[in-house]
Formats: structure tokens, sequence, C-alpha cells
């Protein structure tokens, strides 16, 4: 017997393993059996085959007599406050996807005036900062490359401009201007949360890139327990440029979110069983009619999740830039100490 079909047929040994009580398997590894790891079990899952199969379950419309209970049930259980919907009647809602998408009063997420950047969404940060030596944190010690989350830059021309320096670490390709530095910030949209975002600056993207990927869970937990777990995962990463150089705003995919829409980009159909993992999608919004690219502004609307997920914002700024961080309550408490806070303002409130 081959060892991939061995190893493929512990897959249920492994399981009993994890689930028994510690020391029941043990005599099988004194026939040389030995468990598969936690991350690699975890990993076999058909994350995307599980996630298109929930996709079409959220569209199966609901009895009217039905709606309240489910809704009922999945408020209460993610702690969802429903005062700011624009629509409060849970009858409204047909099916699940459509509830996960539910719009919001124009009132309930204004946006700051007064500063350059925005959180794009609502969530918790998981992490900030200046990127340093082309890694980033997705959480706390646990780091992935720069190059292998965007992708490689296959030459200067890929880029909105030319960087300020010829270098060949990949931080420094995009970094286009003199005294400048590339910052980062996670911001992870658990299920419970309003699950469109908007614009975090006044940008131009350029560039869409797709790379089709797995579909795990991107919980913080999760983030902490496997290492690259967002270079992993599906996701569209856009480009461009804003007033102080390089931008860029990546929407990541996770378990049970096989949706991720871009308004303006109608060509862009994420968990398709026609992609293969390992590959990547390139499109360019810069074209002979349009050279400049699609212009978003502030708080725009620009895209939406089904269920949660993350988005990561990559972006080229002065040293002197500073990340104004606030907690904010939702329904009159702090939502797991640190409810999204803000990037030099915040969609969710008016000031800093």
């Amino acid at each position: 017997m081959s060892r991939p079909a061995l190893k493929l047929r512990s897959w249920p040994l492994t399981v009993l393993y994890y689930l028994l009580p510690f020391g029941a398997l043990r005599p099988l590894s004194r026939v040389g059996w030995r468990p598969v790891s936690r991350v690699a079990l975890y990993k076999s899952v058909p994350t995307r085959l599980l996630s298109r199969a929930w996709g079409r379950l959220n569209q199966v419309e609901l009895p009217h007599w039905l709606r309240r209970p489910v809704y009922s049930l999945y408020i209460w259980t993610f702690g969802v406050n429903m005062k700011e919907a624009a629509v409060e009647d849970l009858h409204h809602y047909r099916n699940l996807s459509e509830f996960f998408r539910r719009k919001l009063k124009p009132q309930a997420r204004p946006v700051c005036g007064v500063h350059c950047v925005i959180s794009p969404s609502d969530g918790k940060i998981l992490n900030f900062g200046q990127v340093k030596n082309s890694e980033v944190e997705q959480v706390k010690g646990v780091t992935y490359s720069l190059e292998s989350f965007l992708g490689p830059r296959t030459s200067v021309e890929d880029l909105p401009f030319p960087p300020a320096a010829s270098c060949n670490s990949f931080r420094s390709q995009l970094v286009t201007r003199e005294g400048n530095e590339l910052y980062h910030c996670v911001i992870y949209l658990a299920p419970g949360d309003y699950h469109c975002f908007h614009s975090p600056t006044d940008w131009t993207v350029s560039h869409r890139r797709h790379f089709p990927g797995s579909l795990m869970s991107v919980n913080p937990g999760m983030a902490r327990w496997i290492k690259e777990l967002f270079c992993h995962n599906e996701r569209v990463v856009l480009t461009g440029d804003w007033k102080h150089g390089f931008f860029s705003l990546t929407a990541v995919g996770a378990t049970n979110v096989g949706s991720i829409r871009i308004y303006f980009d109608r060509d862009l159909h994420t968990n398709s069983p026609r992609y293969s993992k390992g590959s990547y999608n390139d499109f360019s919004f810069v074209t002979q009619a349009n050279r400049e690219g699609i212009p978003m502004r502030k708080g725009e609307h620009l895209g939406e999740f089904n269920l949660g997920s993350t988005i990561v914002l990559i972006f080229e700024a002065p040293k002197d830039f500073d990340f104004k961080l606030r907690d904010l309550n939702r329904n009159g408490r702090v939502f797991e100490g640190n409810l999204l806070s803000c990037l030099e303002g915040t969609l969710r409130t008016r000031g800093v």
C-alpha cells in the first residue's frame, strides 16, 4: 500500500485519537501508527465544497412563520444589534443570505471627515502597525509573508508608480516615496457584525488579484493556530494609490464565506469550482478609456461578505502616521474588549 493511501486511511483513527480519552489509542503506536497533526486534519476538510453548500442553503426561502424564530436565535447567539438595521422587521428577510447582508440605517455609521483613513468595516482589530522585514502579523506572534499574501510583483509596471528606490525586498517595492513607511491593519468581522465594507480613504483602485485558495475559519483562535492562514484562504486583493502612495485592501474569505462581492467588479466570481488552489487571477481596471482606474471616496460602499471574515489594509504613509484606536460599545457593552476601533477615525463614530 502506498504511503499516501496509508495516510488517507488513518484519518478516521486520527479523528478518534483526538476525540477519545487520552491514551485510548496508544497501543496502535506499537505497530507504527501515528496520528496526523490537528492542523493537517483541519486542512483536509473540504471547506470550499461545504461553503458552496452552505451558500445554497442560505438562499432557501424560509416560511414566513419560521423567520422570526430562526433570526432571533442568530441575533441572540451573535449579539446582533437590529436597531441599526434599515429594516428591523425580521419577516422582511426571505432567507439567511438576505439577513446576513442586511443594510444599516443611513446614520448608523457616520463617516469621520477629519482624518484621512477610517475603518472599512465593523469588527475587531487583531493587529496593526508598521510592516517590518516584509512580514506581517495576522495576530500577535504569528506572521505571514507580504509577498505570499499580495502575490508577486513581476515588474515595476505593476505598481501605480515606480518605487522610491531600487531594493530587493518586497516591502521596498511597494514604498513609492522617500521617507514613507508601509503599514498594515487586520480587522476581523464576527458573524454578528455588519457584513458590508466601505472605502477606508479617498483612493483609486487600479488592479484586482483573486486567489481561490481554501476557506478555513479566520476567527482569532484559528489565526493563532495556523501560520499564514490568510495566505492559504481565498481572498480578493484590491491595489491602487492614495495621496501618500501605495494602498491596498484585501477581503479574505472564510468558512461559509464563499461569496466576496466587489460592487464595481462584475467579473469577479469567488468560490467557484473552475478555479484551482495555488493559482491567482489578475484584472486591471486601467484601460484605454479609463487610464486612472476606479476612484473611491472615503466611506463609499465597496463590497460585502456573506457571514463574517477579515479585511487586511496594507498601505504606504509618512513615518509620523499615527493609529488612533478607541474602544467602542455595541448594545451598551464592550465586545471582546476591543470592538472595532479606528485608524484616524472610524465608521462607528464621528470623531476620535
